[in-house]
């Protein structure tokens, strides 16, 4: 290589690391920015998750320390005051609570159930869990038309819901002297795919009781 070209490339090298230089003074605080704000969300993000873990163990903590009050109502009380972290955790609460009073106060649990059954921003199996469980205390103070209402939506459901709902619906019908209603109901429970073994001996054990005939139930499809 000549003289020439070896001046001509260290120039052409000067002129690539100058422009280089103009360049980080020009743009370089946008790389600054970006690893501050790629450090920072990595911290945002562990204090987060650690404030998460935190809360739940609180929570857990004070359901534990409120199931272990000796007494029923007191046990209701005590996880009414509870401070629930999110919308989960509260349906949690009020499901719990609700089977601490049913015993004592049957129609405070229903109604305690029934808002929770109301209520949105929760993920639908809490309400459905406190629409089956609300119909179903005794002395709830709930009509027979009030609670078969709220049982004909979820027999619309699909899953297993959607059975317990039907089961309830046919001890409504026999409670209002609704026989062959309720028959049908069970006949069709016991014979339907995805009923367990217990809810078909249950059904069963009703259409006996009712003097129907298990043979009569429809064939599965």
């Amino acid at each position: 290589m000549s003289d020439t070209d070896s001046f001509i490339d260290e120039v052409t090298e000067e002129v690539r690391r100058d422009r280089l230089f103009k360049m980080m003074r020009r743009y370089g605080w946008i790389a600054v920015l970006a690893v501050i704000a790629i450090v920072g969300g990595a911290a945002w993000n562990e204090w987060t998750k650690a404030n998460e873990r935190a809360a739940a163990e609180d929570f857990g903590d004070a359901m534990l320390a409120a199931l272990s009050v000796p007494d029923g109502a007191m046990r209701a009380a005590a996880l009414s005051d509870v401070e629930a972290p999110n919308a989960a955790s509260q349906a949690m609460i009020d499901l719990l609570a609700a089977g601490e009073e049913s015993g004592a106060e049957p129609e405070a649990a229903a109604q305690r159930l029934l808002a929770l059954a109301d209520r949105s921003g929760i993920d639908p199996v809490y309400r459905q869990i406190a629409t089956l469980k609300a119909v179903a205390i005794p002395g709830s103070g709930l009509t027979a038309q009030e609670r078969r209402t709220r049982l004909e939506g979820l027999a619309l459901e699909s899953g297993f819901v959607r059975l317990l709902a039907q089961e309830q619906l046919a001890l409504i019908a026999v409670e209002l002297g609704d026989r062959d209603g309720a028959l049908t109901q069970l006949q069709q429970l016991v014979a339907d795919a995805e009923a367990t073994p217990d809810l078909r001996r249950r059904a069963s054990q009703v259409i006996v009781a009712l003097g129907g005939d298990l043979s009569e139930a429809p064939e599965e499809e």
